[in-house]
């Protein structure tokens, strides 16, 4: 019994530290006695043979310390060791310490931050199937060469005609009128063919996609539903297969649910995407540009002979229809940059911008650890001096550097995750919605790359800055230099070297954020041509089954307008039928009367707008005058021309009474009865182009947008206008 409890106790001691350290008191014992029993044996004394058996093993202490590291990992032993020193020495200096870690957070919190925009705008492959044969089609025009949109006869005739594409389908951003039990409300929408989600690769998630034919117009009307507005909407129900809806006064069968991760920018925001039932009179009219394209490349064949092919069926249907597509081309270009739009450049700047501000804080801490190594010379040249090896002392540094890397990454990571939603909630709810890839940024693995990258980056700066400047031939000097004279030794030989790229790096950010302060500085001083302040704006649509004709549309417009224009706090009101700085679309071609005409097109964003717009939104009537309530259908057409169409068409005239027209041979002519100061139309850094203005009356549509001018803070009055229409 004893035998056995002596057995387990000397297999617990194995896995203890006191019972290593007894079995190795005992082995090396062991061995010292062999030595003293030889010597004894060659006749030497006991105490001369104790002594040489202890000269040739080299010593108790040493050979226990041998016997450790051969039975351990010596590396990380000595490293634990130095992390705990280093922690120890950072305690020490709490100011060094905060300022560091400090100056790393920041600059790894802005970096990750922006790069998960990037990420999620450029980076993040598409969610669909095989994104990278996917294109977007578009016409081209002399006035606008990459993204002009596409009339319904042309798709039709490029999607025969085409042989690079396995498929070609068409969308439009569309707003719905729902009819609900408590009144209708606005929906957003889109309006696609029926091979669209085939092309993309997307299937729904319940019920089923569009069949072949189902978006002619004598088709049953059908819908897909947003994974958001069936959660939203409907609860999540499966029941709502089936179910009927009013979109625009049209009964519309809800047919099936897209997947939560699927969006499609261009074309959102989207509740409700319909089959598009191309019946319209634009719909129908080769002149009429409203739809965007998108084609999945058939095997083998590349983006640029897709281009050649569709610029040849454009120079076809040049020809065949020399009136309505004179000087239209194609463009292609990947989806991916559709998607993405102008945000690119905007993105990469940032990015850049904050991996500056991080080579600006690293350095910073570089030039800290530079100092403080330095502070440290003595200390390093005794401990040298003593026996340590430069390996091992420089391995201290760079467990300190390790040490501040590892508190700074983790303290800006986790900023970065707050901050990334801090700038998403910073976007504007319609901006989001049309941005959709950026609503869900988060970690993912291509983030936690990005992170640990920057994170190496700074563990080799931040180790490699004192070690290389405390070389072994720097060390031996230490004892006899004063530590302010040596201090100013390094920085003559490596500080300044580091302050020259942090100057440099600071003098590239302070360029970059004038050139953009100057731009917005610019921006913020563009002359719109109106007055902003207490200028309401509203979108109005009514069904186009109630309001099926002109005059139909007219009237409601008529009794809207009257209805708000005696509402307590309205000064005045009118309509327009797009709303300023917002796009150089929605054009039409004209030609001048009276002047020889080859078949040009004059491209240029047309406006219906009413009698009252101009004066509600503060517009400044140059010569002429302004529209009449009874200039309607029956009545000559007329137009008013801003100052830029004036400059081009009409150099060194007076545009008032000039006469243009449209460019079919039986257009009515239009009398130019009014000039103006230009209106920004489109975004604030584009220039001025010529604009023509009609009467709503002449050309009434069933959607419009309210302008409204009032005498208190326009939020307030939102309820009863909205009540009112």
């Amino acid at each position: 019994m004893k035998t056995l409890r002596a057995w387990f106790l000397r297999i617990g001691g194995l896995f203890s530290k006191a019972g290593r350290e007894s079995d190795l008191s005992d082995e090396i014992e062991s061995h010292l006695q062999l030595h003293i029993d030889d010597n004894l044996r060659a006749g030497m004394s006991p105490d001369l043979a104790r002594r040489n058996a202890l000269l040739k093993l080299g010593g108790i202490e040493p050979l226990k310390e041998a016997c450790r590291d051969r039975r351990s990992v010596p590396f990380i032993q000595n490293l634990l060791r130095d992390v705990r020193f280093a922690l120890r020495q950072l305690q020490k200096n709490p100011g060094f310490t905060a300022t560091a870690i400090l100056m790393l957070a920041l600059g790894m919190c802005a970096s990750i931050a922006i790069f998960a925009f990037v990420d999620a705008a450029l980076l993040k492959p598409l969610p669909y199937r095989d994104p990278a044969r996917l294109l977007g089609v578009f016409e081209s025009t002399p006035t606008v060469r990459q993204t002009s949109d596409l009339s319904y006869p042309d798709y039709l005739d490029w999607k025969t005609l085409n042989s690079a594409f396995s498929s070609l389908d068409a969308y439009q951003h569309s707003t719905f009128g729902l009819s609900t039990s408590s009144g209708a409300e606005k929906a957003s929408g889109a309006r696609v063919t029926d091979g669209f989600f085939r092309t993309l690769g997307v299937t729904p998630v319940i019920g089923r996609d569009f069949h072949p034919g189902e978006d002619l117009p004598g088709a049953p009307r059908t819908a897909l539903l947003s994974y958001a507005a069936w959660q939203q909407r409907y609860g999540s129900k499966p029941d709502v297969l089936g179910k009927t809806v009013t979109l625009n006064g049209e009964p519309t069968v809800i047919i099936g649910v897209l997947p939560r991760e699927f969006h499609f920018p261009p074309a959102e925001p989207a509740d409700f995407w319909t089959a598009l039932h191309a019946a319209s009179e634009c719909d129908l009219r080769r002149s009429c540009h409203f739809l965007y394209s998108v084609g999945r490349l058939k095997e083998g064949v590349s983006m640029q002979a897709a281009l050649a092919d569709l610029q040849s069926i454009a120079s076809r249907l040049e020809k065949l229809y020399p009136g309505s597509n004179r000087d239209q081309g194609a463009n292609v270009m990947p989806l991916s940059e559709v998607i993405v739009g102008d945000i690119r450049p905007i993105l990469l700047v940032l990015l850049s911008g904050a991996v500056l501000l991080l080579i600006i804080a690293a350095v910073n801490v570089a030039s800290l650890l530079l100092v403080r190594s330095e502070s440290r010379r003595r200390e390093i040249a005794v401990r040298h001096a003593l026996g340590a090896s430069t390996a091992r002392l420089l391995s201290q540094f760079v467990a300190e550097g390790l040490v501040l890397v590892a508190t700074g990454s983790a303290l800006g990571v986790a900023a970065a995750s707050v901050v990334m939603k801090l700038l998403v909630k910073l976007i504007p709810a319609d901006a989001l919605a049309s941005m959709s890839y950026l609503a869900h940024i988060g970690w993912n693995m291509r983030m936690w790359i990005f992170a640990g990258l920057l994170a190496l980056l700074a563990s080799v700066l931040f180790s490699l800055t004192p070690a290389v400047h405390l070389s072994r031939s720097e060390i031996r000097p230490g004892l006899t230099e004063g530590s302010r004279g040596s201090t100013g030794n390094a920085w003559r030989h490596l500080g300044s070297k580091l302050i020259v790229i942090e100057l440099a790096t600071a003098m590239v950010l302070l360029v970059g954020a004038g050139l953009l302060g100057k731009s917005l500085y610019r921006l913020l001083r563009v002359d719109v041509g109106f007055e902003a302040d207490r200028l309401l704006m509203l979108q109005v649509a009514a069904p186009r089954s109630s309001y099926a004709n002109g005059a139909q549309a007219a009237a409601f417009a008529r009794r809207v307008l009257d209805r708000i224009a005696g509402l307590p706090g309205v000064n005045s009101v009118g309509l327009t039928t797009d709303i300023p700085i917002s796009h150089w679309g929605d054009t039409t071609w004209f030609r001048i009367v009276g002047r020889p005409w080859h078949g040009e097109h004059n491209d240029t964003p047309e406006r219906d707008v009413s009698p009252g717009y101009f004066t509600t939104i503060g517009a400044r009537l140059l010569r002429g005058r302004y529209f009449l309530e009874n200039e309607d259908a029956s009545k000559p057409r007329v137009a008013i021309v801003n100052r830029a169409l004036a400059q081009q068409f009409f150099p060194g005239q007076d545009p008032i009474g000039q006469q243009i027209s449209g460019l079919a041979s039986d257009a009515k002519p239009i009398q130019i009865i009014g000039l103006i100061e230009n209106i920004k139309e489109g975004a604030l850094d584009t220039a001025n182009r010529p604009v023509l203005y009609f009467p709503f009356n002449q050309t009434p549509a069933s959607y419009f947008i309210l302008v409204v001018r009032t005498s208190q803070a326009g939020e307030s009055l939102l309820p009863s206008i909205s009540s009112a229409v």
